[in-house]
């Protein structure tokens, strides 16, 4: 089995954007992903192509990833789409590693997109509803801010802490965001900020929820065939796992873990022969600031009900022992549900080539994204590490 490497990745900046649609926006990141190899990718090399999609608002709901790639001058190269809720990007991309591993392509095409804020919001909230579970959650009106603050309450109860440690979580992103360029909420906040943000679902509030952003990211997959011709940067894949559980919460054996991405780590980190300790970064799922505090303790950076202290000790910091999202992570940079999960390789790549900016992570080697599709029916995991050509 061949290995499979990103050598290339570019994303659209994540925010509201009007006067685009999700064609123009996915031809943005596909260029960018090109001009991230320093043009020595062409569309002649691609191989298939594999697109994540929710496809919020219905549109082009069929055939929704030959709609884009054809759109881009990829016409006849076989296309997949993937839909995995908010983890149809992190899947896109195990999907294209498959194609390259299995010996069937030498280079794929990851690509996510999403267009979220060109309807209102009861509408948003409808399409954001339908991956949750239908019968006792949507229908009933719960939506998934309500569903993560059922996730927070148990959590805070569990482990006698209070919102202020959510909170954390919105000041770190914002920070990094604040210096990514790309980011949908590119600004910094104060924990009083934070603590003192409009109600939502309590105990989140404004300032613990991710916005809804319209966006587009791509990922260029490649075989050692290929790079071993490729004089550009090469990241190795060194460990995939993905995961699935109960699409309703109230169906899991728990409230404080998604046992979807607990599954998904070990096998990432069997396959990638490391553990935690060897990361230098990652990019985890926080859709709510709830979501980042039980990533840390599903994927291992820390013991059951310590993320809290982890957090403020600033081991998750830009600067910490292991920085957490970066890139500003979904609370900052947005969450265009089909770009989330390749915009967070596209951070990684970016990181272990050393341009990521002001937000570089220093002497970055190893990194691990984390994707999780509506409150853990899906997760998914990926080990990256800088060079290892073989």
């Amino acid at each position: 089995m061949t290995r499979a490497y990103v050598v290339g990745a570019g994303q659209t900046p994540f925010g509201a954007f009007p006067d685009e649609s999700y064609r123009s926006l996915f031809q943005q990141a596909y260029e960018a992903a090109l001009e991230s190899t320093g043009d020595r990718v062409d569309a002649i090399d691609v191989d298939e192509a594999v697109i994540g999609t929710l496809g919020v608002g219905g549109r082009q709901l069929g055939l929704s990833g030959p709609a884009v790639t054809e759109h881009v001058g990829l016409d006849g190269v076989p296309c997949s789409r993937i839909e995995n809720a908010c983890a149809a990007g992190g899947f896109a991309v195990r999907q294209a590693i498959q194609a390259v591993e299995s010996g069937m392509a030498d280079l794929v095409v990851a690509g996510g997109y999403e267009m979220m804020t060109d309807m209102g919001s009861d509408r948003t909230k409808y399409w954001l509803g339908v991956s949750g579970e239908t019968e006792w959650e949507r229908l009933t009106g719960t939506t998934f801010a309500g569903v993560y603050a059922q996730m927070a309450s148990a959590y805070l109860e569990q482990y006698d802490v209070d919102t202020e440690a959510l909170s954390r979580v919105a000041v770190k992103n914002h920070a990094n965001g604040a210096k990514n360029p790309n980011a949908h909420l590119g600004f910094t906040c104060s924990l009083e900020d934070a603590e003192g943000g409009a109600p939502v679902a309590d105990p989140l509030s404004l300032y613990h929820c991710c916005p809804t952003s319209d966006g587009a990211a791509v990922v260029l997959i490649a075989s050692e065939k290929f790079v071993s011709a490729y004089d550009g940067d090469a990241v190795a894949v060194l460990g995939v796992g993905a995961g699935s559980d109960s699409v309703g919460l109230a169906d899991r054996d728990t409230y404080t873990a998604i046992p979807a991405s607990e599954r998904a780590a070990r096998t990432a980190y069997e396959r990638a022969k490391v553990t935690p300790e060897a990361l230098d970064l990652a990019e985890v799922h926080d859709c709510f600031a709830i979501a980042e505090l039980l990533a840390y303790e599903d994927l291992g950076f820390c013991d059951r009900g310590a993320a809290p202290s982890l957090l403020e000790a600033g081991e998750t910091d830009l600067d910490g022992s292991l920085p957490v999202n970066p890139s500003g992570g979904l609370k900052s940079k947005g969450h265009p549900i089909g770009a989330t999960g390749t915009g967070q390789v596209v951070e990684v790549f970016k990181q272990l080539t050393g341009r990521a900016g002001d937000r570089q992570v220093a002497d970055a080697t190893r990194a691990l994204t984390h994707n999780v599709g509506g409150s853990g029916g899906a997760a998914v995991v990926h080990i990256f590490e800088r060079g290892g050509r073989a």
